[in-house]
């Protein structure tokens, strides 16, 4: 393997150009969740690996609220559980049978299990998460705990 010698006053470190071009190329991969593009005399080859739920968190001063996209499933295949301050949904969503006279000619949507797990935050009360489903939305309401809110102290003058 070649090996380039890159002068730093500070520190004499080699550098590896095949070493840095193989860390780009990990972190490339792993940017774009194993998904692989591949000529084949001009078609496309796409390979999905592995799909987890896009969310978005957000909160207001009563709550805080995880929005999921679970495309394609029902209320039946989600699973949502809080223990040791972690609130997980987790479920599987299964690819469509084939129909017979129907071939499939792109797949891109992914399929299989999965786990998004989230922290806590302090002032979340963990034994009050409700959620509703509707559209393929999962609504996760997390309800902020009392005892956490601030409070307005009077001062009296005596």
């Amino acid at each position: 393997m070649n090996t380039i010698l890159r002068w730093d006053p500070m520190s004499r470190t080699r550098w590896n150009l095949f070493k840095d071009r193989d860390d780009l190329e990990s972190r490339l991969a792993t940017l774009f969740a194993g998904r692989e593009a591949t000529g084949n005399g001009g078609k496309e080859a796409l390979t999905v690996t592995q799909w987890s739920p896009l969310v978005d968190i957000m909160e207001d001063e009563k709550e805080y609220l995880i929005k999921a996209e679970l495309p394609d499933m029902k209320k039946e295949d989600v699973r949502l559980t809080v223990e040791n301050d972690v609130l997980a949904i987790s479920g599987e969503r299964t690819f469509e049978k084939e129909e017979k006279g129907r071939k499939y000619h792109r797949v891109e949507r992914a399929y299989g299990s999965f786990v998004r797990s989230f922290s806590l935050p302090e002032d979340a009360d963990g034994s009050k998460v409700t959620a509703d489903f509707n559209d393929g939305m999962l609504q996760v309401h997390l309800p902020k705990s009392v005892k956490a809110k601030p409070k307005a102290i009077e001062i009296k003058v005596g």
